[in-house]
Order: structure tokens, then sequence, then C-alpha cells
């Protein structure tokens, strides 16, 4: 699943693609190294973001999915709005990426449900804005499974067939380095819900974490760590470098037969 960021702020690329056209060359720069998805948004999700109003979030998006909708690649919009979801599934999208797990709009899961989207169920604890003010758990790969398994029967119990939802666990979203790393280390242990998992490691901060590097220099953990998510159940991974992640899949699933 390839990024696409239609944001003035977001944390590694924020303004680059701002302009309609340049998301939509940029997108289809993605689909031809390999992206299977485009993941549209255009509100940053970083720690300390402030919220975007509808009507700018829709003036950011709805160009540049509307651009991608003839790509080679199902389009994802990345959005907790319920408003802004509907506009982008009637001009292209088939998936809604929303980091509240529906919680953020009333209106989300019917607007997902009469639609038949395919929704991304994520864990954040808090918003943006809070998430990373002193995170703690029990234990964070239980107390993440606990939820995702919630919002995957709240989103079934809202008319989203269950076939249609996939699942989150957060990277980054409200988690210490030590929890990010947990997560990924356990993470058959979300599998066991049978849902298709969606894992975004790219350019995060525990990989500066790890070895101080800036976002900008994060190659090498992300796609260390992108493979290793694939390697212990995920289906979906969200990055930002789609060619050097499918050339590193292509040559781990190589040697793994």
């Amino acid at each position: 699943m390839g990024v696409v960021n239609v944001t003035p702020d977001s944390f590694s690329d924020g303004g680059l693609y701002l302009d309609p056209e340049a998301a939509i060359a940029h997108g289809a720069d993605l689909v031809r190294d390999g992206a299977d998805f485009l993941d549209v948004g255009g509100e940053s999700t970083r720690p300390g973001a402030e919220e975007v109003g509808v009507e700018e979030e829709l003036r950011r998006v709805v160009p540049a999915i509307a651009g991608l909708a003839g790509a080679d690649a199902a389009i994802s919009v990345d959005t907790s709005k319920a408003q802004v979801a509907e506009a982008a599934l009637v001009v292209g999208a088939s998936i809604v990426n929303d980091v509240t797990a529906l919680r953020g709009d009333p209106g989300m899961a019917a607007v997902c449900a009469e639609r038949r989207a395919t929704v991304v169920l994520m864990h954040m604890a808090g918003s943006p804005r809070t998430m990373q003010e002193d995170p703690s758990y029990g234990d964070v790969v239980a107390d993440v499974k606990a939820f995702l398994a919630a919002r995957l029967e709240a989103a079934v119990a809202a008319g989203i067939a269950e076939e249609r939802v996939w699942l989150d666990p957060g990277i980054g979203f409200g988690k210490t380095a030590g929890h990010n790393l947990e997560l990924l280390r356990r993470l058959s242990e979300l599998a066991e819900l049978g849902r298709p998992l969606v894992v975004g490691t790219s350019r995060k901060s525990f990989i500066g974490r790890v070895d101080g590097s800036a976002a900008t220099e994060r190659l090498g953990g992300t796609i260390a760590s992108s493979v290793l998510a694939a390697a212990e159940g995920a289906t979906v991974l969200r990055v930002h470098d789609v060619a050097e992640l499918a050339q590193a899949l292509a040559v781990a699933s190589a040697i793994v037969g």
C-alpha cells in the first residue's frame, strides 16, 4: 500500500504532493513501483497534528482520488470523517482507512456499510494530538487485540460485512518504541483474529529510537520491520518507498521458497 499524503504537514513528506497533479503523478509512480493499493490522505495523523476541517480535507483528497481512479490499484481514503469518506467513495475509492476505527464520526459506519466499502480499523490510544502523552498498557498486544476484536464486532453490528474489515495495530499511534517493537514481535497473535492485517512502520519514530536516524533516513528500518511483519502475518504493508520494499519482499520470498 503506497502512501499519498496530500498534506502540508505530514511528518516525512508534508507539502510534496499538496498539488493534485503532483499527488496523481506520485500515485502513478507508486503503482509502477508495485503498489497494489494507494492510501490517499488529506489530514496528517502525526503526533501533535491539528485537525483539518471537512471542506479543506475534501478539497485536498477528492481531486487526487478522482485522478487516480483509473490506476491499476485499489484506492483507499485515509480519513475519519464520514463526509470525506463518502465523497471519496463516489469518485473512485473502495477502501476507507479510519484511524479512529469508526469512533471519530457517528456517520462513518453507515457510509461504509451503504457503500460496501472495505474498512481498515486501527488501534489508537487518544487522538493524534494527545496519543503520545505517556501511553501505557498492561500487555500492549493483549490490549490491542481486545480493542480490535471489539471494533470488528461493532463494525459487523453496524452492517459492514466481516469480509470487508481489515485490522491495523496502529504502530506509532499512542505507543512507545517498546510497545511498537512488542507488537511487531508478536504480530501473529493479532493475526489470530482472522482478518487481514495492515501494518505501517514506514519512517516511523520507533526506528529512530533504535538507531538515532531522522525520518528521511529510515528506509533500512522500514524494510526490516515490514519484511518481518509480513513473516508474522501482515497482509498489507503501508509504505512510502514501494519499489524498495517490493524488491525486499521478492528476495525474502525467494529465499523462504
